[in-house]
């Protein structure tokens, strides 16, 4: 399998699933990688909670959206290119991969394999432990390792849409400092220990 695949390289607008619990990040990594995108070239970039204000711990979708044209689309995504799941658990609880197109990528903050993880379609499927990367650099929260910034490196692993450059540049104008540079390093970390895998089915 290639290092990246892109599902349908022609395609006039890319729509992103973002899957987490209330306090996780979600809606910020959605907004992160909008910022990377229109840093990227693409000139349509939009981020959205679905379902409101995060409640701590509840089950969150968001969605980013970015397009080579000017975005015209505002709706919920029920038909997503790529699912981005940030809390392993919500693979049994919460129905992660509906309406994931074919050839589309599920990816998932998990220190297992790809094929371990038990989930069928016919999509990719990518693994990252995101969560021990966080931990390792002390991005915690109440002891909670906050895996947001981190999944962007995993993203951009897996499709190639942006490049660890722009995820940088765009974390870099959200987070000051020393944050800065240790959400830039949890993105480059899980980039690297990114496992991609083939379709679960076929």
């Amino acid at each position: 399998m290639n290092n990246s695949h892109v599902p349908e390289l022609d395609k006039r607008i890319y729509e992103i699933r973002w899957h987490g619990r209330g306090g996780q990040g979600a809606v910020s990594s959605a907004q992160i990688l909008a910022e990377a995108a229109y840093y990227q070239g693409f000139k349509g970039v939009a981020a959205a909670p679905f379902f409101g204000a995060e409640r701590r711990g509840a089950p969150v979708t968001a969605s980013t959206r970015f397009s080579h044209e000017q975005l015209q689309v505002y709706s919920q995504i029920e038909h997503p290119d790529i699912a981005i799941v940030l809390d392993e658990a919500l693979l049994d609880s919460s129905n992660v991969t509906a309406g994931l197109k074919t050839e589309g990528w599920l990816i998932v903050n998990s220190a297992r394999q790809p094929s371990e993880l038990g989930v069928q379609g016919d999509f990719f499927v990518a693994t990252a432990d995101a969560r021990s990367i966080a931990q390792q650099l002390g991005l915690l929260v109440t002891g909670n390792a906050i895996v947001n910034t981190a999944m962007l490196g995993a993203f951009v692993r897996a499709t190639g849409l942006v490049s660890l450059e722009c995820v940088k540049r765009a974390i870099e104008s959200r987070f000051n400092g020393s944050a800065a540079g240790l959400n830039s390093e949890a993105a480059r970390l899980t980039h690297d220990a990114t496992v991609l895998g083939f379709p679960a089915a076929v």
